[in-house]
């Protein structure tokens, strides 16, 4: 374990840059880096109020500044991204986004993040979202944004062009592991609409250098045997997969590796409250974040 802590110690530096379109290192050059040198770990930063109530922590604004900045400080040199859930900053209005904001500026520079967002919708209106998460300057940016592509793929095209601008990434909501999520993504069989969404993805990280696309996908954890009854090449999208469900939802390292099969170096485990019930003792959020990468490393 204390070996495994003293190799991520810090971000890593990465190796030669595959630049995005406009120039920048591409997010995917850099997750690729961080995963490398620290494991495919991403840790969600999740204030739901019970863990709140748990930690002994007010559910308030208050409450979520101390709960974010603690899993920030305990894991944000062992993971290769946090990813905080946007829509639980959103619940305590104003001062809640606020939040958001420092945690964001704080991990600059430290961990790679993802904003758990999940937005989709048309035209200016997502132009607006792409603005907001994406943007250099936007007190919101994030190195990455979840998108949800149900208004069409395409209609996604100012975050991805954005994103290609900047330097950062996405990742486009594709098979879910909720029951609900088979309703839409699993109709047409062979030919699905989560089939369709992967090789739209696939397409868009052709304009990328390098081993790792800036264009991910959300496959859950534990969607089980879907990937193989859709007949989804997930290796040849070429971008990394945020997988959520690791832990507390039930998926193991050893689960990741059977359901995703070749595509598992593009695999970006994600645990949330399996680790984040550890707290609130940063050292406890460390060695639990520390178990999760060795089992993900297979070590």
């Amino acid at each position: 374990m204390q070996r495994l802590s003293l190799r991520v110690c810090t971000m890593p530096e990465a190796g030669p840059a595959s630049p995005s379109p406009a120039g920048r290192e591409s997010f995917g050059s850099r997750l690729r880096a961080a995963m490398a040198a620290r494991g495919p770990l991403c840790v969600g930063i999740d204030p739901h109020p019970a863990l709140l109530k748990d930690w002994g922590l007010a559910d308030d604004a208050a409450g979520l500044r101390r709960f974010s900045l603690t899993v920030l400080e305990a894991v944000g040199s062992l993971a290769a991204a946090v990813k905080p859930q946007v829509a639980l900053y959103e619940r305590h209005g104003s001062a809640g986004m606020a939040v958001l904001e420092e945690v964001l500026a704080a991990a600059q520079g430290q961990v790679l993040t993802i904003a758990d967002a999940k937005r989709g919708d048309i035209g200016s209106t997502m132009a607006a979202y792409a603005d907001a998460w994406l943007r250099d300057g936007s007190s919101l940016a994030a190195d990455s944004v979840t998108l949800s592509p149900y208004l069409g793929f395409e209609s996604l095209r100012p975050a991805l062009d954005l994103a290609a601008d900047t330097g950062r990434g996405v990742f486009v909501l594709a098979l879910t592991s909720n029951p609900e999520g088979a309703s839409v993504q699993h109709v047409g069989g062979t030919d699905s609409v989560a089939r369709r969404i992967i090789e739209a993805a696939a397409a868009e990280n052709s304009r990328y250098a390098g081993s790792l696309g800036s264009v991910g996908l959300v496959v859950g954890a534990t969607v089980g045997s879907a990937l193989t009854d859709l007949h989804l090449d997930l290796p040849a999208v070429r971008g990394p997969i945020l997988a959520p469900g690791l832990g507390a939802q039930g998926a193991t390292p050893a689960d990741l590796r059977r359901t995703f099969g070749a595509a598992y170096p593009q695999v970006l485990g994600t645990s949330s409250r399996d680790i984040l019930a550890a707290g609130p003792g940063a050292q406890g959020l460390r060695d639990a974040a520390l178990r999760t990468l060795v089992g993900l490393r297979g070590e």
